[in-house]
């Protein structure tokens, strides 16, 4: 986030756009043209539509999702946003009611699907992936929402991801870390099966067997194969459908806010996840537009 230009930003009201107005860009978070293209018309409408129904919008929504995006990307709180961005608490409310909205999943969703048919498949999937990743909590993190995770010594949450065999995010759930991998992924599977009812089959790792295959089968009708490492072998091991989870959770820790967390509400970092991606999925798309 060291280095950043000046350019003038299109999306910016008339008058300001008229009298020079200026946006800092920085490279590895900022929107392009090309991912605005992309992101503008999914964004929800303004809250104030044909001069009735509140207040007009007053900041550029270009600035308002540029500035989600540097806090995304660099990990720093609100407050500290730089002072050529929308105040801090404005950009905070606009971020927590889109949560609250499902305003996020909706982009997210939105733009997976488009690369699916971009890659010749359908976007409706038929197989998942399931990991887990424990992340130390902040001390905003209350303590009813968080917990310790033994195996991994980390005291914080715990998010379960399932994604497609490209490694696309399907769905997510955040736990507190005491939460077991087994116990976590009976919500995700619940909401995988809610929101993608084509999906047929689920790889996991050793930590899901037992009651959690059988239980799948007998609710959700789902199949659930266990991936489970050799033991002879030493050292690092790219294991079959589980590299592709591993993956995607390394491109969530580009993001310094999923490295740690710092939300007080459990949906909040699930809504951190989602922006994420959806920074990674639009960069994608607008590379290949």
């Amino acid at each position: 986030m060291s280095s950043s230009r000046i350019t003038l930003c299109p999306s910016c009201p008339t008058p300001d756009h008229a009298a020079g107005h200026r946006c800092r860009v920085y490279p590895s978070s900022s929107v392009t043209d090309a991912q605005w293209a992309i992101l503008e018309p999914l964004l929800p409408p303004p809250g104030n539509v044909a001069g009735r129904g509140g207040r007009p919008e007053k900041h550029c929504r270009r600035m308002v999702l540029d500035a989600i995006f540097y806090v995304v990307r660099g990990g720093i709180a609100w407050r500290q946003l730089p002072v050529e961005f929308p105040p801090a608490m404005t950009v905070y409310a606009i971020f927590a009611r889109w949560v609250r909205a499902g305003t996020w999943l909706r982009i997210h969703d939105a733009l997976r699907d488009r690369i699916r048919i971009t890659d010749g498949r359908d976007p409706r999937p038929t197989a998942a992936v399931i990991d887990s990743q424990s992340v130390p909590g902040a001390d905003t993190v209350p303590g009813d929402s968080r917990g310790y995770d033994a195996g991994k010594k980390t005291n914080g949450r715990k998010r379960h991801l399932a994604v497609d065999t490209n490694g696309l995010l399907l769905a997510v759930v955040v736990t507190a870390a005491g939460i077991q991998d087994r116990d976590g992924a009976h919500r995700l599977l619940a909401v995988l099966r809610d929101r993608f009812s084509t999906i047929e089959l689920v790889w996991a790792d050793g930590g899901y067997a037992g009651r959690l295959v059988r239980w799948a089968k007998d609710v959700l009708s789902l199949g659930i194969e266990i991936v489970k490492r050799n033991d002879d072998v030493r050292g690092f091991t790219v294991l079959p459908r589980r590299w592709v989870v591993e993956r995607t959770l390394a491109w969530l820790c580009k993001h310094r806010r999923c490295v740690r967390d710092y939300e007080t509400r459990p949906d909040h970092h699930e809504a951190m996840v989602h922006v994420a991606t959806i920074m990674t999925l639009s960069r994608r798309l607008a590379r290949t537009a």
